[in-house]
C-alpha cells in the first residue's frame, strides 16, 4: 500500500492543478486513505508477529546458553574471563534477535518496496529518454553511496588491524587506541558529509531537471511530485537494505561466540550414577597427583595420601600455594585428577551421580555465597522441604539466631544481592547454618570462621564436636584456634603430605607445623621462624628482640574440655 502513495498523491495534485476537477481529487484521496489504512493494519500485524518470534528467539538462544554454561567442567571458567559471560552474551543475543541487526521483515520489506518503487518510477518515466537516463544517474548514485562509504570505514579498520599486529613496535610511539578512534572518528564525519552531500545534490539534481520537464510541457506537476516522493522513498530502501547487511555482519560476529558455546561439550563428563541409600563418609586420597588445565607446567599436588575418618575432625594445613583448596575441588569432583584416585566409602568419587555427591557434601568457603532473599531461604536454599523449625535450629547451631532476631524482619530479613545486607561474619554464619540443616555425612570448612570473633567459632565448633557421629569434618585454616582440637591433623607443603598427626603430636615432631604455630604465636608474617623451637601449651618464647614473654597458643578461644564434647570420637 505504502508503495501507490507517492503515485495517488500525483494524481490528487493533478486533479487540483491541472484537471481542476473535484471527483479526480477526492477520488485519489480516498484511494490514499484506504491504502493507509490497509498498509498500516498490516504493519501492525507484521510487526507484532515478528516481534513474537524474535522475542521467542531470545528466549530460546539465552536457555540454550545458559545450559550448555552451567555443564561446563570448572576448567572451562579458569580459562574465561567471568565478564564475558555477564555483559557480552546479552549483548550478543540481542544482536542475534534484534530485528535492527537481524530481520527478514526489514530486509524483504526493503527489497520489496525498492522493486515496486522503481517499478512505478518506470513506469513515470517510460515515455522521456531523458527521464529515463537522469532516473539510471539517480539510482546509480544511490547505489554508490554506500559502497564509497563502506570504503571510507574499511580503510582506518584495516589501520588498527595493523596497528594491532604491530602492538609491540608501536606501543613504545604512539597511543594505538587513540590513533584509532581519531581514524574511526574522521571516517564517520566523512561518511556524514559524504551522504549529506549526495543527498543535497540529488534533491536539487531532481528539482531543476523535473521543473524543467513541467515547463515544457513533458511532465505535470502531478508526475514530478509522484518522482520526487518516489526517488525519496528509493535513498530509504537503499539505506534500510545498507543497515540490513550491517546488522547481518554485526549478527555473525555475536553468533560465533554464542553458538560456540552453545555448541561446546564438556570435557570433563559426569556420567556416575552410583546413590546409595546410605554414606558413611569415609573419604580416603591414594596418591593423587594433580595439575589445573590452565597451568598444567605445574603439579599442585603431588603423590598425595590421607584418610578422612567417619566421625572425627582432620584439619588440613599448610603455606598458601600449598594445595589445601585443592584437596576440596578434586573431592567435590570439580576437576580431573592426572593420577590416582579419591574413594568415598571405598567407590571412585566419579562413580557416584554428580547431584547425588554434592548432596552429601557440604561446603562453607571463606567466601559463603548469599542470594538475594530472606535470611530463611537463604538457609533452607536447595532443599525441598524445610520446616521453620529446622532453620532456627541450624541457625542456633551456627551461632546466627541472636543476631538474626535482633533484625527488623527477623529471619525474613532480606540478605541482599551477596549478602550486602549482613557483615562479613553474619554471612559466614549464615553459610555454615545453611549447611548444617542438611545434616551432610561430609561437612568441609575452609576458612569458614576466619571473619568469626572468638565467641562465635566456639559456640560453632561446640556444634559441630557434639554431633561428630553424623559427620565427616575436613577443616582448613590458619588460625591456630580452629585446628588445634582436630583428631588428626594434615600438614601440605608444596603439593606435598610432609606431617601429619594430632596437635600435640606435631608440636612434639617440630617441622614446618611447629614454625607455623610458632610464626603464628609471635605474629610474624614473613622468614625468620628457622630459628624459632617449638613450643607445647603454655610453654614461653623468646621473641627475636631478645625480650622474655609468655605466649600461649590459643589466647582468642576458652580452652574447651574434651567432656564438652560427649558425641566426639576419642582421638
Amino acid at each position: 500500500g505504502e508503495t501507490f502513495l507517492p503515485y495517488y498523491t500525483g494524481l490528487a495534485i493533478d486533479g487540483i492543478v491541472v484537471q481542476k476537477s473535484m471527483d479526480r481529487f477526492s477520488t485519489a484521496v480516498l484511494v490514499m486513505s484506504l491504502l493507509a489504512i490497509g498498509s498500516s493494519f498490516a504493519a501492525g500485524i507484521r510487526g507484532g508477529v515478528f516481534t513474537l518470534i524474535f522475542a521467542r528467539l531470545n528466549i530460546r538462544l539465552r536457555n540454550c546458553l545458559f545450559r550448555s554454561l552451567v555443564s561446563q567442567e570448572m576448567s572451562f571458567f579458569d580459562e574465561n574471563r567471568t565478564g564475558w559471560f555477564l555483559s557480552p552474551p546479552g549483548f550478543a543475543l540481542t544482536s542475534l534477535s534484534h530485528p535492527r541487526f537481524f530481520s527478514p521483515r526489514l530486509a524483504l520489506l526493503s527489497y520489496s518496496r525498492l522493486g515496486a518503487d522503481r517499478g512505478s518510477t518506470r513506469m513515470l518515466v517510460v515515455r522521456n529518454r531523458g527521464r529515463k537516463l537522469f532516473t539510471f544517474f539517480v539510482f546509480l548514485i544511490f547505489m554508490l553511496t554506500p559502497r564509497a562509504a563502506s570504503c571510507t570505514v574499511r580503510d582506518p579498520q584495516l589501520r588498527a588491524q595493523r596497528t594491532n599486529v604491530s602492538t609491540r613496535s608501536l606501543g613504545c610511539c604512539v597511543s594505538n587506541d587513540k590513533c584509532t578512534k581519531i581514524s574511526i572518528v574522521l571516517a564517520d564525519s566523512g561518511l556524514f558529509f559524504l551522504f549529506q552531500l549526495t543527498l543535497l545534490v540529488v534533491q536539487v539534481s531532481i528539482l531543476y531537471y523535473g521543473g524543467h520537464l513541467v515547463i515544457s510541457g513533458q511532465m505535470t506537476s502531478g508526475n514530478l511530485i509522484s518522482f520526487i516522493i518516489y526517488e525519496f522513498v528509493l535513498g530509504d530502501c537503499m539505506e534500510s537494505i545498507g543497515s540490513v547487511y550491517s546488522g547481518l555482519m554485526q549478527g555473525v560476529g555475536a553468533a560465533e561466540k554464542v553458538f560456540e558455546f552453545i555448541d561446546r561439550k564438556p570435557m570433563m563428563v559426569h556420567d556416575g550414577s552410583l546413590a546409595p541409600d546410605h554414606v558413611d563418609g569415609k573419604v580416603e586420597f591414594r596418591n593423587v597427583t594433580f595439575s589445573y588445565r590452565t597451568r598444567s607446567a605445574t603439579q599442585v599436588l603431588q603423590n598425595v595420601s590421607f584418610t578422612l575418618h567417619p566421625g572425627k575432625v582432620t584439619a588440613l594445613v599448610g603455606p598458601s600455594g600449598s594445595g589445601k583448596s585443592s584437596c576440596v575441588n578434586i573431592l567435590e569432583n570439580f576437576y580431573p585428577l592426572q593420577d590416582g584416585q579419591v574413594l568415598l566409602d571405598g567407590h571412585p568419587i566419579n562413580m557416584y551421580d554428580h547431584k547425588y555427591l554434592h548432596s552429601v557434601i557440604s561446603l562453607v568457603s571463606q567466601e559463603p555465597v548469599l542470594f538475594a532473599r530472606s535470611i530463611a531461604d537463604n538457609i533452607s536454599y536447595g532443599l525441598t522441604s524445610a520446616s521453620f523449625e529446622s532453620v532456627v535450629q541450624a541457625a542456633q547451631k551456627a551461632n546466627a539466631h541472636n543476631f538474626i532476631t535482633e533484625l527488623q524482619d527477623g529471619y525474613h530479613t532480606e540478605a541482599g544481592e551477596k549478602g550486602a545486607q549482613l557483615s562479613g561474619g553474619q554471612k559466614q554464619r549464615v553459610a555454615i547454618a545453611r549447611a548444617l540443616i542438611r545434616a551432610p555425612p561430609i561437612l568441609i570448612l575452609d576458612e569458614a570462621t576466619s571473619a568469626l570473633d572468638a565467641e562465635s567459632e566456639h559456640a560453632i565448633q561446640q556444634a559441630i564436636y557434639g554431633d561428630l557421629q553424623n559427620h565427616t569434618v575436613l577443616v582448613i585454616a590458619h588460625r591456630l584456634s580452629t585446628v588445634e582440637r582436630a583428631h588428626n591433623i594434615i600438614v601440605l607443603d608444596k603439593g606435598r603430605v610432609v606431617q601429619q598427626g594430632s596437635h600435640k603430636e606435631l608440636m612434639e615432631e617440630g617441622g614446618l607445623y611447629s614454625k607455623l604455630v610458632q610464626r603464628q604465636i609471635l605474629g610474624l608474617e614473613g622468614g625468620g621462624t628457622d630459628s624459632v623451637q617449638p613450643a607445647a601449651r603454655g610453654d614461653s618464647v623468646k621473641a627475636p628482640s631478645g625480650l622474655e614473654e609468655e605466649f600461649r597458643i590459643d589466647h582468642s578461644l576458652p580452652a574447651v574440655a574434651q567432656d564438652d564434647f560427649p558425641n566426639a570420637a576419642p582421638k
